[in-house]
């Protein structure tokens, strides 16, 4: 392999590492803000980078506890998929990139990114439901606007997935006739 490849594979492994830490970070904001904002309700003014659900909290708290829980459990998953990138460029030898752990995490990253897909559609609908009972979470939105992308990583990276278990196949047909 080239340098200026192995280059570019360190500074993406690099930056999957910092878009890692970010989400983590953002995942544990949110989950503390959720978990202060159910001890002390003031806190619901600003839940998070000025998300004000404080007349839901008080109107009705079990739709509150719905959207933030989708909120939290959204951040959780981009954390973890970003995770899996980061582990996936960890084991990546680029010598010999068909191995059976490497198509394992290939095959998670998509069912990872299908599942925020799903749930990030669940989310959408619950919160337009509700906005059109009268309360006004549209700011929610920039939490689950992405769902279309997360869909259409899960489908390349699915495919990318099996084309890998494929290559696995004729390496190992190649290993048993030499």
């Amino acid at each position: 392999m080239k340098k200026n490849n192995s280059t570019i594979l360190k500074g993406l492994h690099i930056v999957s590492w910092i878009i890692f830490i970010g989400l983590c970070i953002e995942a544990g904001a949110l989950l503390f803000n959720f978990i202060f904002a159910l001890v002390k309700p003031v806190a619901t003014h600003n839940v998070y980078k000025g998300l004000d659900l404080s007349v839901l909290y008080e109107k009705e708290f079990p739709h509150f506890v719905g959207i933030m829980s989708g909120i939290v459990l959204l951040a959780l998953l981009k954390a973890y998929l970003f995770y899996l990138v980061v582990s996936l460029f960890s084991k990546l030898n680029i010598e010999a990139p068909f191995s059976l752990a490497i198509a394992k995490i290939i095959e998670k990253i998509s069912y990872e990114a299908f599942s925020i897909a799903i749930i990030s559609v669940v989310a959408n609908q619950y919160a337009e439901k509700l906005i059109q009972e009268g309360y006004e979470i549209s700011e929610t939105n920039v939490y689950w606007n992405d769902t279309a992308a997360f869909l259409m990583m899960a489908a390349i990276v699915y495919v990318i997935a099996q084309i890998f278990k494929r290559g696995i196949e004729l390496q190992a047909e190649n290993d048993l006739t030499i």
